[in-house]
């Protein structure tokens, strides 16, 4: 069944001829970039856009899979902070970020006669609260792994097998996501989610979100990783480290790390 994914995948490439990928260096991403310069070699293009929302950490990561894949890499400046309705975070600011990445990946198309955009997005994506898959469609961007039927576990396997060092990467959302709809988004705001998050993964912490909540900070971490916060010394450098951040208040989710938990607030509203 994988290799018929694979071949599916491969299949679907080939037939667009040249493509221009959203490439962030995330699981999907790095594995479709990796897949598509297989097949099309010279006519698949990776572009990374940097913002406020997407860690350097992140960026200097996908600097160098782009390099070690061997797919052409360029940088590009999407700047989602300059969008009104992105930036008061309304529950579809994911729409508005969507559109202006794909629209200046469509110019980059068009300028070096490339005929699709495409995204990493799988076949799990249908399942979680997407508004940015509203833009893909309206600008027609691409989405070969869920044309492909591919899932994330198909993706990390593959990824697994062709010796990439995303496979058993944590899953990543752009900083924006550590906010409660409705709460506006600055840049001293993700600077300080960046800094709180890069300093817990020097911990040893991997799969982590900070969550801000004004002069809270919620931290979700996997179940295994819980215990580390009450090690020796180590909830002490937290809580000098968030304070030093400007958090008031520093909390551990008991819940753990789940992806889209800001999306659990929505839902109960619509359940009134």
């Amino acid at each position: 069944m994988l290799e018929k994914k694979l071949a599916d995948l491969k299949r679907i490439l080939k037939s667009m001829e040249s493509v221009v990928i959203a490439f962030s260096g995330g699981v999907d991403s790095t594995f479709l970039s990796k897949v598509a310069f297989d097949v099309l070699k010279d006519k698949a293009f990776a572009v990374t856009a940097t913002s406020a929302t997407y860690p350097q950490a992140e960026f200097e990561e996908a600097k160098k899979l782009a390099k070690e894949i061997g797919i052409r890499h360029e940088v590009i400046v999407s700047e989602e902070l300059d969008i009104p309705e992105f930036a008061s975070n309304p529950t579809n600011r994911c729409y508005y970020c969507k559109s202006e990445l794909f629209r200046k990946l469509r110019e980059v198309a068009d300028q070096y006669g490339f005929k699709y955009v495409a995204d990493g997005s799988n076949l799990d994506d249908l399942s979680d609260y997407r508004p940015g898959m509203q833009a893909a469609n309206e600008l027609k961007v691409r989405s070969p792994l869920k044309e492909a039927q591919l899932t994330k576990a198909d993706i990390r396997e593959l990824s697994k097998q062709m010796n990439l060092p995303t496979w058993n990467k944590p899953s990543f959302a752009c900083l924006a996501s550590r906010f409660p709809y409705g709460s506006s988004i600055t840049r001293e705001k993700l600077t300080t989610i960046d800094k709180a998050e890069q300093f817990l993964r020097e911990l040893g912490i991997r799969q982590l979100r900070v969550r801000h909540h004004d002069s809270i900070a919620r931290i979700e971490v996997s179940k295994e990783d819980m215990a580390k916060f009450v090690a020796d010394g180590i909830r002490e450098r937290i809580v000098e480290k968030f304070k030093e951040l400007g958090y008031t208040y520093i909390t551990l989710d008991l819940g753990g790390y789940r992806m889209g938990s800001m999306n659990e607030e929505m839902a109960r509203w619509q359940k009134g």
